[in-house]
């Protein structure tokens, strides 16, 4: 079998690539916090903005465990599923209310009702806060969603730091004997945080790391970089990451294993996109949520034929 990076990649997509440089050529490559001052200021900055119509704020209680959560329910279709959706920012930025627009079109685009967690941010509350966070957000749903929402189809995704999420709360929660998750959307996570991979490496020097590890003494740990872990026994997994993206090697690397594993893989390759770049004004951006929309209404189709089937 011949494999090359360029065959993982669809032919549909060469055509955005001059765009997309072009955008990227007029963008100075930013880095995260490196300094508690920057990390402030930058917290400071951020401003949300508003979906219409707005998300409800809800907290919610699983053993002992409290975590807020941000629902948007589609406005003019049924529930057909339930999306948990866990936001990106390097662990120590962002909130589920930064992802509000973006949480509404895909409420309303497929049907979904969004379940974004706000997870507790380093270096306040380091590893293992954020995914206790998550944990208890996805045990509420196994819960409540049928109840609540009507549907026990459930999804789980993240961007980047959240994708490190949500496949420590998939691992998690098979290690309750509680899969209750029928897929889940991986947008370039990262998944060694000890820099032992190569990919790993080249960001050890990054703040959030430390801000986020604290004193843990084994960043191996499959909790910390899910590279690690046993990837046996996980649902279906759409894995989107840029060929030029820092984590590319990760993100391939997560893919092949989870394969080897025996799950359903379906791995997307954007080209000239760098790190996070579905949330960029791109076309390749919009190649790639589309690309998402599609994967996700496949899925939740199937749990339905299936249950109907059944």
């Amino acid at each position: 079998m011949r494999f090359t990076l360029d065959a993982l990649i669809d032919p549909r997509l060469h055509p955005l690539v001059d765009e997309s440089r072009a955008f990227y050529a007029d963008r100075t490559p930013g880095r995260g916090p490196s300094t508690p001052d920057e990390l402030r200021a930058a917290r400071a900055a951020a401003t949300p903005v508003p979906a219409d119509p707005p998300a409800t704020e809800e907290t919610v209680t699983v053993g002992g465990r409290d975590v807020r959560l941000r629902i948007l329910a589609p406005v003019h279709k049924a529930v057909r599923g339930v999306f948990l959706q866990l936001h990106g920012g390097g662990f120590y930025l962002g909130s589920a209310a930064m992802d509000d627009v973006v949480n509404r079109r895909l409420a309303d685009a497929l049907g979904l009702a969004v379940v974004s967690v706000d997870y507790r941010l380093a270096p306040e509350h380091p590893w293992p806060a954020a995914p206790d966070d998550c944990e208890t957000a996805a045990l509420w749903l196994a819960e409540h969603a049928e109840r609540r929402f009507g549907t026990t189809r459930l999804a789980i995704g993240g961007f980047s730091a959240g994708a490190t999420l949500a496949m420590t709360t998939l691992l998690r929660l098979r290690d309750r004997r509680t899969p209750v998750f029928d897929c889940a959307v991986l947008q370039f996570g990262t998944y060694d945080l000890s820099a032992r991979t190569p990919a790993g490496r080249r960001i050890a020097d990054e703040y959030f790391l430390r801000a986020y590890c604290g004193s843990a003494a084994d960043r191996t740990h499959p909790d910390i970089s899910p590279i690690y872990a046993d990837l046996s026994d996980l649902p279906p997994a759409l894995v989107v990451v840029g060929e030029e993206d820092i984590l590319l090697e990760d993100n391939l690397a997560m893919a092949a294993r989870l394969s080897a594993a025996g799950s359903e893989v379906d791995l997307r390759v954007y080209p000239a996109a760098p790190h996070g770049f579905t949330g960029h004004p791109t076309p390749m951006a919009r190649a790639a949520r589309d690309d998402i929309d599609t994967w996700l209404e496949c899925q939740v189709t199937a749990r339905q034929q299936s249950r109907t089937a059944g």
